[in-house]
């Protein structure tokens, strides 16, 4: 089926239409004297007189119909800070769901409160805080409704909950230090509410609540009115750090002592200006290791705070592509390469998004001092549209090497009876200089890419094409693969029957293709064909999914699978079979797996993934995976498998351990990491860390123990 039938297909699909918003869409927030004791009891004379909405309508399960549960919501502010009141009634105050209290947590388990703020009131951009009856906490840094998602920001706030049997109750302070907003007497915030109540997977929103939106989709929001005259408070914040420990290995012992810290300057009320010296990332967990059964490269997502903070503004992807990986700063074939230091520069400035970095690394080996820098600026069009521009550099005493971009994306929640349709493109070009060669390599150094995405509930669909030529070559920047051209189109049905037992939607998917082709040759390259007769979400929260996979591969070269087992170069084409399934993730005990099998290449494979947690009370959490290939080769069949397990335990919402292990058979040593994170004050951190590498090649054997101690503490000028 062409791709053009098939949209006209889309746009012809006749779906129930739905009014998303209810009155009042609007919020009136209460100046306030009195001093609020946060303790969730919720009995200051302020929270009687302030004013209160309370419509929230279903999204899940009966989209459209009123909450079977009553939720009212007020907000105050005072000089410095903004307070949330939230009555979470329950008529079933025994059975409410919450199995975490750490920072951070899996919010998608538990009943909740979300609570969606857009200050700067520009339908894209906001910041997501999210509760449950334990006083768990979580914060989002929400960039374009929700396409980047930055969940390890962290930002200044506090919560505390009390529970009885007329249900769960929180109140929720935030100072505006901790926000963004415009420098205006009088503000108009987009605002958000959305509520889980687990054991009915009812979930409800004040308003937006129609399935073609998610809480972070703000232009569907509500308004958020009342709060005037507010200053951003603090305008200079330092976070100084010292660290110290000790390693001990079987070729050396040595301590381990530094300082060093972070100075924020708030320019404007929207626009922050950061100073970084010897920037540490010691807390940081280690990455999962993975064994690569593939010719590509494998991708490790970035787990340092430094670079996750103020991500969403640095961002640009072309395809699949990322013309900015904030891991190729600091990190070199996975060793850390020390920071100097750096300046970044992030915010809104009116109706345009900057995002300005520079950073210089130490030398290492045969590394020289490298700095690191990258320019983007992306304008707010339309009501939810925008247009950008990228610049990168790396720039060492060997050369540098360059990349320009440019970005356009529409989207329109308007047409075609309110559904969501986005369309865009990207283009980047590099250059490449090595100083002691005479050319540059600027030929044949381009990458683009135009898509069309329609994301909505019963029907989905997307369709686009990139083009990466052989010598685009972005330093600052991830690529999985070059010279191609791609084409991917995909459409799938997510049919809802109202009379159906058991079942909430049933899943199909005709088409999912991503076709490869030699930019160069134009020969086929690389096809992967997926369609899945049969998937369904049960109303109780289970998943399933059945998937027949078509693949050819045509690598022109022998390459190494593992441990000095190659491919042939060649032509192959693969038929796989694919089962997918987990249990709802609320219950004490949940999992969630895939068993896949079929051909590989020039023999046969078998993957299987295990996934199992144990949410025993509030305070611990456990889960165990496991990982399994069996391959059958004509030269050789052999097994991998890779192990992981965590256990989390939280004393209360500010201190918490948390132990991860793993283990491979390609690797064959054991990586464990344990760590206390304490929270002494709102905005200050202690860690206390202990990783270990134990050898398991003959026998279990202790190589590596690395003890750290390290405090930021947080003073706000």
């Amino acid at each position: 089926m062409k791709p053009k039938i098939v949209f006209i297909l889309i746009l012809l699909v006749n779906n129930s239409i739905f009014s998303q918003q209810s009155n009042p869409n609007t919020l009136l927030a209460t100046y306030i004297d009195e001093q609020i004791k946060l303790d969730g009891k919720l009995n200051e004379l302020c929270w009687s007189n302030a004013s209160v909405v309370e419509n929230f309508t279903q999204r899940e399960q009966n989209e459209g119909t009123p909450a079977t549960e009553k939720t009212r919501i007020a907000v105050v502010f005072n000089a410095t800070n903004i307070y949330f009141g939230i009555w979470c009634f329950d008529s079933e105050a025994d059975k409410i769901s919450a199995q975490q209290m750490a920072r951070d947590f899996n919010w998608r388990s538990d009943d909740n409160i979300e609570i969606m703020i857009s200050p700067f009131n520009d339908n894209r951009n906001g910041y997501l805080f999210v509760t449950n009856p334990n006083g768990a906490m979580a914060d989002v840094l929400v960039g374009d409704e929700g396409k980047n998602w930055n969940k390890d920001w962290n930002t200044v706030w506090d919560v505390a909950v009390e529970k009885n049997q007329q249900g769960w109750f929180a109140e929720i302070v935030i100072p505006f230090s901790s926000l963004k907003f415009k420098k205006e007497s009088t503000q108009i915030w987009g605002i958000n509410f959305e509520r889980n109540i687990r054991r009915k997977k009812e979930q409800v929103l004040w308003q937006g609540w129609s399935r073609l939106y998610d809480v972070e989709k703000i232009s569907q929001g509500g308004k958020l009115i009342g709060i005037n005259n507010i200053k951003q408070g603090t305008k200079i914040e330092l976070m100084p750090y010292v660290l110290a420990g000790f390693e001990f290995s079987n070729e050396q012992n040595k301590t381990k002592q530094k300082i060093g810290g972070e100075i924020n300057f708030d320019i404007t009320p929207t626009l922050k200006l950061n100073f970084t010296t010897n920037t540490d990332f010691a807390q940081v967990e280690s990455d999962r290791k993975q064994i690569n059964l593939s010719r590509f490269s494998l991708y490790y997502p970035e787990k340092r705070q430094f670079f996750l903070e103020g991500i969403n503004y640095y961002n640009m992807n072309i395809g699949r592509e990322e013309l900015f990986y904030s891991r190729k700063i600091g990190i070199d074939q996975n060793q850390e390469i020390p920071i100097i230091g750096g300046v970044r520069l992030f915010g809104k400035l009116n109706k345009t998004n900057l995002g300005a970095m520079s950073i210089q690394t130490y030398a290492k080996d045969s590394i020289p001092t490298t700095n690191y820098s990258i320019i983007r600026v992306k304008q707010d069009i339309f009501k939810q549209s925008n247009i950008g521009l990228i610049l990168t550099q790396k720039y060492s005493k060997n050369g540098y090497n360059r990349v320009y971009g440019t970005d356009f994306t529409y989207s329109t929640t308007e047409l075609f009876r309110n559904k969501n349709l986005i369309v865009g493109g990207a283009i980047g070009a590099s250059e490449t200089k090595i100083f002691d060669e005479n050319d540059t390599k600027n030929g044949n150094n381009l990458s683009y890419n135009v898509f069309l995405s329609y994301p909505n509930d019963v029907v989905e669909y997307d369709l686009g094409f990139t083009t990466v030529q052989t010598d685009f070559n972005p330093e600052m920047g991830f690529t999985r693969r070059k010279n191609y051209q791609m084409l991917y189109t995909e459409l799938q049905f997510n049919p809802r029957f109202k009379k159906f037992p058991f079942f909430r939607n049933l899943i199909f998917k005709p088409i999912d293709v991503n076709y490869y082709i030699n930019d160069e040759t134009k020969e086929m390259e690389s096809v992967f064909y997926e369609w899945r007769p049969l998937g369904f979400v049960m109303k109780s929260g289970e998943f399933f999914e059945l998937n027949i996979q078509h693949l050819y591969d045509k690598p022109d070269a022998d390459f190494e699978l593992i441990d000095d087992i190659y491919i042939p170069a060649g032509s192959y084409w693969d038929n796989r079979y694919e089962v997918q399934f987990s249990t709802f993730r609320g219950r004490k005990i949940a999992a969630s797996g895939s068993i896949s099998t079929g051909d590989f290449y020039t023999g046969e494979r078998q993957e299987y993934e295990f996934y199992t947690f144990f949410n025993l009370n509030k305070h611990i959490n456990l889960s165990v995976d496991w990982q399994r290939n069996y391959i059958q080769l004509p030269q050789q069949s052999f097994t991998t498998d890779e192990l992981g397990a965590r256990i989390d335990y939280a004393f209360n919402p500010k201190l918490q351990t948390s132990m991860f292990a793993q283990w491979n058979n390609e690797n064959e040593n054991i990586l464990l990491n344990y760590r206390i994170n304490w929270i002494p004050k709102v905005g200050s951190y202690f860690y206390f860390v202990i990783n270990q590498e134990l050898a398991t090649e003959t026998k279990i054997k202790l190589e590596r123990t690395t003890i750290l101690g390290k405090l930021i503490w947080r003073f706000a000028l």
